[in-house]
């Protein structure tokens, strides 16, 4: 039986009636309920979907003059910057990308510790977003080591060199990394043909991850859920307005960095060649891993640090069982949010601790830091869960907060708001 579209152009219907994208897209982007209270800190899942599309955008016109041979990978970086037709703001838009895809990912997995976007019906919703940060992360550091300078060069021979710690497996895995007994050329042929590929996987688990979201529904800042269709607005215009306004500021933001300070999140040994012979002072990699940087450098033992460093994003995986409060939103948790704010500076402090030197005071706020990150999971999540009284919460988005709250803040009374 065919589809019967709703649309009244003719092309549009036709189209529609034999294949419905429109009609889905429809369903999806201008009729999807969205909760009436969500704010600004929503709109960075679009803005991390538009710095994807930029990336793979730049990226493919990158990749049609690189050339991944290790004699020639830096002077084809170069003759891009200088002899490609606008071939600067290609290379500056995907370096300076990067870092913003990172801000606007980082921000958006905050906001869904703060709003508890990981509780229960929207587990696989989380999940699927950490699988997309460690594929975000996988792809960034590839696209690191591409442009072969010497910060690239150390970079990939330090971090590969860290599978070695893994018994048994390890020294093979090492070894099938490099395509030989060093970083050298196969191991620049295998990360290029893996920069290229992983965007478009990246791409098919954000679709799952955006579809899984319009399946249980978006969260929102009381993070309550809808109790009809009084508590929600379609998602055109007024979602997407909002959306599209964040956007605006956001690539004002990031052609700041592009046309002005394009160098400013850089390294400067990596105008440097890569030199197997001399080893740079300080091996640092870029900002959005330098907290994972600091807890692989604050466990004294090889292994422990590689452990501890994997598992501080495989810990995310497990979030959802490891809160056991009832209430997903900070806002009705007046103890938790202040331990949320802790973790926020913990891994700011990570993430300096890991931009510098490996000596004296840092060695110890570095360990004391990743101790903490640790402990805020793995001990006070499910203790202050257990232990904390939340505030009422309300009946519904459209109801204000009432004396005793709503029927699943039963347990909380006025005299807790009043000390909170």
């Amino acid at each position: 039986m065919a589809h019967a579209s709703q649309f009244k152009n003719p092309v549009i219907k036709w189209i529609d009636s034999r294949l419905p994208i429109f009609t889905l897209m429809r369903h999806e982007y201008v009729d999807y309920p969205m909760p009436k209270n969500v704010n600004y800190l929503w709109a960075f899942g679009a803005i991390a979907m538009i710095m994807l599309m930029i990336m793979i955008l730049t990226g493919i016109m990158l990749a049609m003059q690189y050339t991944p041979n290790a004699t020639m990978a830096f002077d084809s970086v170069e003759r891009i910057m200088r002899d490609v037709n606008f071939g600067w703001l290609l290379r500056y838009m995907h370096s300076n990308g990067a870092a913003m895809f990172f801000v606007a990912v980082y921000i958006h997995v905050f906001r869904g510790l703060y709003y508890g976007s990981y509780k229960e019906p929207r587990e696989l919703v989380w999940m699927l977003g950490i699988v997309v940060l460690l594929l975000m992360m996988a792809t960034a550091f590839m696209g690191y080591v591409l442009p072969w300078g010497q910060m690239s060069f150390w970079a990939a021979t330090v971090i590969t060199n860290l599978f070695s710690a893994i018994p048994v497996v390890g020294d093979p895995i090492v070894t099938w990394l490099w395509g030989g007994f060093s970083v050298g050329n196969p191991t620049l042929n295998r990360f290029f043909a893996l920069h290229y590929l992983l965007p478009f996987v990246l791409i098919g688990v954000v679709l799952l991850h955006t579809s899984a979201v319009h399946i249980v529904g978006t969260n929102n800042p009381l993070g309550i859920d809808l109790k009809g269709p009084q508590d929600s607005v379609p998602f055109s215009p007024y979602a997407s307005v909002k959306d599209l306004y964040a956007v605006a500021v956001f690539l004002i933001i990031y052609a700041v960095f592009v046309f002005y300070q394009p160098n400013f999140m850089g390294h400067p040994d990596n105008y440097i060649p890569a030199n197997p012979m001399v080893t740079p002072s300080h091996i640092v990699p870029e900002w959005y891993f330098l907290p994972f940087y600091a807890i692989l450098r604050a466990i004294p033992d090889k292994l422990g640090g590689v452990i501890a460093m994997f598992g501080s994003i495989l810990i995310l995986f497990a979030l959802p069982w490891l809160d056991t409060s009832k209430v997903r939103s900070c806002v009705f948790r007046p103890i938790y949010r202040w331990f949320f704010w802790l973790l926020l500076l913990d891994c700011i402090l990570l993430g300096y601790v890991g931009s510098q030197l490996p000596e004296g005071i840092w060695v110890i706020l570095g360990q004391l830091a990743t101790f903490y990150y640790f402990f805020h999971f793995l001990v006070l999540m499910p203790i202050l869960g257990k232990l904390e009284r939340p505030l009422p919460l309300p009946e519904s988005i459209s109801k204000p907060v009432l004396k005793g709250g709503g029927p699943v803040a039963a347990g909380a009374t006025a005299s807790t708001m009043e000390k909170a």
